[in-house]
């Protein structure tokens, strides 16, 4: 009867039809949606930890001359404390990885600096000396070898790669005093001519004094 309080028509053929959205399908979709959410956040925060832990390792590589990380043997750490014997000053490790070689050198008295790109490593190095208790005497610092100048240390420890070499050796016996020694470790320089050499394959180390460098020249 029209004007009276039932349920209009339109209304109730809706309802008796099916259409309208049952409850349970929202919750569902509710809960679908949160785990996706969770899910997102959980793949989006370990890509952002992977690249942050990568990065400093692959820039490197990125660079025109590249100084990979490859932890130096415990022959060659003898090999260069060998060739350290009666020396004394300071000491500078370029590209010193891990830190064994300036923690080493420390060990043996020196005041030893590493310098090296990978921050990673630097801190790693750093909790190294603590830990060896020669925090005082090893030093790391965050830094591209190309842009420090070396002319305060009377020794200098590289563990080189062929394609760097030529060049470190000019930007050496530039900066670098008579009173100088450095220490090649795994490839040799290309034009100097070693005053000691010691170890054999790859750890075979080289002494170039630069005194005599600059003394055989006419």
């Amino acid at each position: 009867m029209e004007g009276g309080g039932g349920t209009p028509r339109e209304i109730l053929e809706e309802s008796q039809s099916g259409c309208s959205l049952p409850t349970g399908l929202g919750a569902n979709g509710l809960k679908k949606s949160s785990w996706g959410f969770f899910l997102t956040g959980i793949v989006g925060g370990t890509l952002v930890a992977v690249y942050a832990v990568a990065t400093p390792f692959l820039t490197p590589a990125l660079r025109k001359i590249c100084l990979p990380f490859v932890p130096a043997t415990t022959k060659q750490i003898a090999n260069v404390v060998k060739m350290l014997h009666c020396r004394r000053g300071s000491l500078v490790d370029i590209g010193s990885g891990d830190g064994r070689v300036v923690i080493a050198a420390a060990k043996e008295g020196f005041t030893a600096v590493g310098y090296e790109l990978n921050p990673w490593l630097v801190w790693y190095s750093r909790y190294r000396a603590w830990q060896e208790g020669v925090q005082d005497s090893a030093k790391f610092y965050i830094s591209d070898l190309w842009k420090v100048t070396f002319s305060q240390y009377t020794n200098v420890v590289v563990f080189g790669v062929p394609q760097m070499m030529p060049q470190l050796e000019e930007k050496l016996e530039l900066e670098l005093k008579d009173d100088a020694r450095v220490i090649a470790c795994r490839f040799p320089f290309p034009r100097w001519t070693p005053d000691h050499v010691t170890g054999e394959g790859v750890d075979t180390v080289w002494a170039y004094d630069l005194s005599t460098l600059r003394g055989r020249r006419p």
